[in-house]
């Protein structure tokens, strides 16, 4: 091809130049493992400098924001147009989290607290201008209030424009010449102060309470955000909680257990009597109904649930001893109805 339409075989025909020069252009990338594969893939605008097609279809010299493609597949990460405008708006205030800690029973009827809470407040001087009082922020003369400037790339590729953050006002399209005394420009401040809680009835340990707007205030204008106050209850020494009912184990004498009594048994709101059946077992469960925890949402409590333990006595005299020998041996199995179809499956399955 290159002696074919070489300039000394073809003179003065420009046709056969264009074909001699592209034959040679064929050759240097085809030559060059790089621009060949620049070529493969991207077509003539991968090794043409000049060339202001991409190689997304050729868009003939149009600008690509390099951040807006970022913002289409990764959801704003790039920097783009939607991001950087953004930084001008109003724009929420951050959450805070706090943690209280209540009694079992202020959990099962709810109560009210007070905590201290250190965040950042509208300054009161400026009213979160960050301005001294009196003036007011100057729109910035770079970014002429966007927040954002624009720079512009020329690549193999086309044109390409970037959006970044104006290093003027740092992206807040606002430039504060006299600054709050007090603030120091932020406008915002930190303080303590006291917040009142109304804890539900009924709320268990690890939840949270949503106290709306108490969090750090907005930018801009923008709202505050809100507080979150994370509840951690103490054990109790005789309750313990499944859902919104309440557990017990209440110990009883075996003569309790065996002929009946009535008992006092503890709960939320204090001792309550209660009479146990003759014959009880260690295991037996007796419930108490709506003396169980509030309701979180809705009326009404839980239950309140007794498990007796039938506690054996330990350090018996002579003469308790000798009662429980002689009942022993005027007992037969028929009073020990357990232990009577434990032996009775014990001869069924080793015979006699």
């Amino acid at each position: 091809m290159a002696k074919k339409y070489h300039p000394d075989v073809n003179p003065g025909d420009q046709a056969a130049e264009a074909k001699f020069k592209e034959v040679n252009e064929a050759y240097d990338i085809l030559n060059d493992p790089q621009k060949r594969a620049r070529y493969d893939q991207f077509g003539h605008a991968g090794v043409d400098p000049n060339a202001s097609a991409g190689p997304f279809g050729g868009f003939g010299g149009v600008d690509f924001d390099l951040g807006d493609i970022f913002d289409s597949f990764f959801g704003g990460f790039g920097g783009g147009r939607s991001s950087t405008r953004s930084r001008t708006a109003p724009q929420r205030g951050a959450d805070l989290k706090q943690r209280v800690e209540l009694t079992f029973e202020e959990a099962a009827f709810g109560t009210e607290k007070v905590i201290n809470v250190s965040r950042n407040e509208r300054c009161e001087s400026c009213g979160g201008t960050g301005a001294k009082e009196g003036s007011t922020p100057a729109t910035c003369p770079t970014c002429h209030g966007s927040g954002q400037t624009q720079v512009r790339q020329k690549t193999p590729f086309g044109q390409f424009s970037q959006i970044t953050a104006c290093e003027t006002c740092r992206g807040e399209g606002k430039i504060i010449s006299n600054p709050c005394v007090r603030c120091n420009g932020s406008g915002t401040i930190r303080k303590s102060s006291k917040l009142e809680v109304k804890i539900p009835g009924g709320i268990d340990n690890g939840q949270s309470i949503s106290l709306r707007g108490e969090g750090e205030p907005g930018l801009r204008g923008g709202p505050s955000g809100d507080m979150y106050v994370t509840v951690s209850v103490k054990k109790h020494p005789l309750f313990s909680r499944d859902g919104d009912d309440v557990i017990c184990e209440m110990p009883i004498t075996f003569v309790q257990a065996a002929l009946g009594s009535e008992v006092e048994v503890p709960t939320l709101d204090g001792k309550v009597k209660y009479t146990i059946p003759e014959g009880t077992q260690t295991g037996t469960v007796f419930r108490l109904r709506s003396k169980g925890v509030q309701h979180l949402r809705g009326g009404g409590r839980g239950d309140q649930f007794v498990k007796t333990v039938v506690e054996v006595p330990r350090k018996l005299n002579e003469k308790q001893k000798k009662i429980l020998r002689d009942f022993a041996d005027l007992s037969s199995d028929d009073v020990y109805e357990q232990r009577r179809g434990f032996f009775d499956k014990m001869r069924q399955t080793f015979g006699k």
